[in-house]
């Protein structure tokens, strides 16, 4: 049996990049990103604004700003807007670097979440079946079915980024059959795409773009169950300065929402021990231990931060989080101790390894969360967002406190993002941290 110390670090944001097709005409695959510096042997970069400069420089952009603001570098989703979207209407919440989500039992706040998701993986390529696997119940109780007996919810979002704040709105019918029957994509007012569901008896819809050449606007059907935006990068030439700009803000908006890896840890999965292999953290984070295992030899700065944030959750003396070979092949994580025997994380508490689990997410570099890289674009003009739900849920006060800090100094470098979901008592401590937007969603 051998023991090693391991460690993760911080992300970076950038600009636009052309969506790959799955299969036929579906484009888009899901993505991480990574941070702006040096490079190092987890795929990942550990660096400072030097560095995204002149990545930025060298892609040919402008440089990457660290507040995501209009006219930055690295895309990110500003703005969500839930029009008519379960129990929500009207609803439009601005995104900051932090933002965390309140409010009692039942006001929303996974709804919203789950709206921002649903928007990242249409953006990736996935179909509305694959998304939206109960359309029904997203409907408002309220809304009235129109003659033909269809009704629907409504969804959008802001990206910024070079390009400036990209609109995206999208209808969609979900009874008596899922369908999307109508999308917008505007920039500072002017459209840019539009689809009309003219015939229901086709499975497309009618798109138009701009193209500001001979002919002022190309028509052309897309599939009905995919998102036109994703599909904009395979079909438009950028012959033309409207064509140019239909692009640009496609790419800009297809890639802000594909910059996203929801995080939800499941403490019971990173109990037992687990093959080595490819070391990309799950969702569930249940290999952990296997992740620590290959990048238990990276940046030495990586593993003292991760040293620190786990000394800050757990109780003891903790030096850092490593890894044991076990005789039979397999991999567990460990939590290191000055002169004492190292513990394994599957004798700590639930919420010991909750707090581990999204740290390591915070401090994670590309190529290390299980979520396809934008290979197009270089890591340092890339901005990744977390996403957590129940972000509290079996954290103590001082894991919040250490997890807070964390998140809003991560994000204050640019290079990553978070949105979450927290308890009354959490959100109040938040208020208080520097950088971070608490929205209440209480009646």
């Amino acid at each position: 049996m051998s023991t090693d110390t391991a460690g993760g670090t911080g992300t970076a944001a950038g600009p636009g990049a052309l969506p790959r097709p799955r299969s036929g005409p579906a484009a888009g695959v899901r993505t991480g990103a990574g941070p702006a510096g040096a490079a190092d042997d987890c795929g990942g970069t550990y660096g400072g604004a030097a560095d995204g400069d002149a990545a930025g420089a060298a892609y040919g952009g402008p440089a990457p700003r660290a507040d995501g603001g209009g006219g930055a570098a690295r895309p990110v989703v500003t703005e969500l807007r839930l029009s008519a979207f379960a129990g929500r209407r009207g609803a439009t919440y601005r995104l900051g670097p932090v933002t965390l989500f309140t409010g009692p039992s039942g006001s929303g706040k996974s709804t919203v979440l789950a709206a921002y998701e649903a928007l990242a993986r249409l953006g990736a390529g996935d179909s509305l079946a694959e998304v939206f696997p109960r359309p029904g119940d997203l409907v408002p109780d309220r809304a009235r079915p129109d003659p033909q007996g269809r009704r629907g919810f409504r969804i959008g979002c802001t990206v910024d980024g070079p390009a400036g704040p990209v609109r995206l709105d999208l209808a969609v019918q979900a009874e008596p059959e899922l369908r999307i029957v109508g999308e917008r994509l505007t920039r500072h007012g002017r459209t840019l795409l539009t689809t009309a569901l003219r015939d229901p008896g086709r499975t497309t819809v009618q798109a138009a773009w701009l193209t500001a050449g001979a002919t002022p606007v190309t028509r052309a059907p897309l599939p009905d169950d995919l998102l036109g935006t994703a599909l904009l990068p395979l079909r438009v030439a950028g012959a033309t300065e409207g064509q140019r700009e239909v692009l640009a803000a496609a790419e800009q908006t297809v890639l802000g929402l594909r910059s996203l890896f929801p995080c939800a840890p499941v403490p019971e999965r990173m109990r037992a021990p687990v093959p080595p292999g490819e070391g990309r953290l799950h969702r569930d984070c249940g290999n952990l231990a296997e992740v620590l295992h290959r990048t238990r030899a990276a940046c030495p700065r990586r593993r003292q931060r991760l040293a620190a944030v786990a000394g800050a959750g757990c109780a003891g003396p903790v030096t850092g989080l490593g890894v044991q070979e076990l005789p039979d092949g397999t991999v567990r994580a460990v939590l290191a101790r000055a002169a004492r025997p190292p513990v394994p994380l599957g004798r700590l508490g639930d919420g010991e390894l909750r707090y581990l689990a999204l740290a390591l997410t915070l401090l994670t570099g590309p190529g290390v969360l299980a979520a396809d890289r934008i290979a197009e674009v270089p890591d340092a003009m890339q901005c990744l967002t977390l996403l957590a739900d129940d972000l509290d849920r079996g954290l103590d006060a001082r894991q919040t406190t250490a997890l807070l800090g964390l998140a809003a100094a991560v994000a204050a470098d640019g290079h990553i993002r978070l949105a979450g979901s927290v308890g009354e008592r959490v959100a109040a401590e938040a208020r208080r941290t520097p950088g971070t937007t608490v929205v209440d969603l209480s009646p």
